[in-house]
């Protein structure tokens, strides 16, 4: 935990916008996946829906679960020790179970089964995000015993690979 006179409000917006930037392009990516995969199953289309399952499989398990790992210790562990965020991150916490039950159970899906897996995960994903962005974050940023930026500074997985290489030559 860092003290609130160290906390530096313009890197706390900056990492607010790093993670928002990132969660926008992952669920814009998701759903360009999960679209390809529901049209190849649409058509029939064997070798498009075989294509489409490995790029979104590989996908989920490169970006998407390690992104949800490692929110799980520095940005879920101080607002959950807080009592106003701690049934807020439980229940996201719980989200992350779900997903990664949804992304197991997508790996041994396919056709119809596989489709409604993969839109079951998008949807999902995208309101935990929504979550993140509108509530968890800005609680971080809010709470002066707190700092988003102090959380995600050099989770690539959290903020992107350029912020976070950015974040880390630009440190002081």
């Amino acid at each position: 935990m860092n003290h609130p006179s160290e906390k530096d409000p313009a890197s706390e917006n900056e990492a607010l916008e790093a993670v928002e930037r990132h969660h926008a392009s992952m669920l814009k990516r998701l759903t360009a996946l999960v679209a390809a995969l529901t049209s190849s199953v649409e058509k029939r289309d064997a070798g498009g829906e075989h294509d489409a399952h490995e790029i979104l499989l590989e996908w989920l398990e490169n970006e998407l679960v390690p992104h949800a790992l490692a929110e799980e210790g520095p940005l879920y562990g101080g607002p959950r020790k807080s009592a106003e965020a701690r049934l807020l991150v439980e229940g996201m916490l719980a989200e992350h179970q779900v997903v990664v039950a949804l992304v197991e159970e997508f790996r041994g899906a396919r056709g119809v089964a596989a489709a409604v897996a993969a839109g079951s995960i998008q949807r999902i994903f995208a309101l935990h995000l929504d979550k993140e962005n509108r509530l968890l974050m800005p609680f971080v940023v809010s709470s002066p015993e707190l700092s988003l930026a102090e959380a995600v500074s050099g989770l690539h997985e959290l903020v992107g690979e350029e912020h976070a290489h950015h974040r880390g030559s630009a440190h002081h």
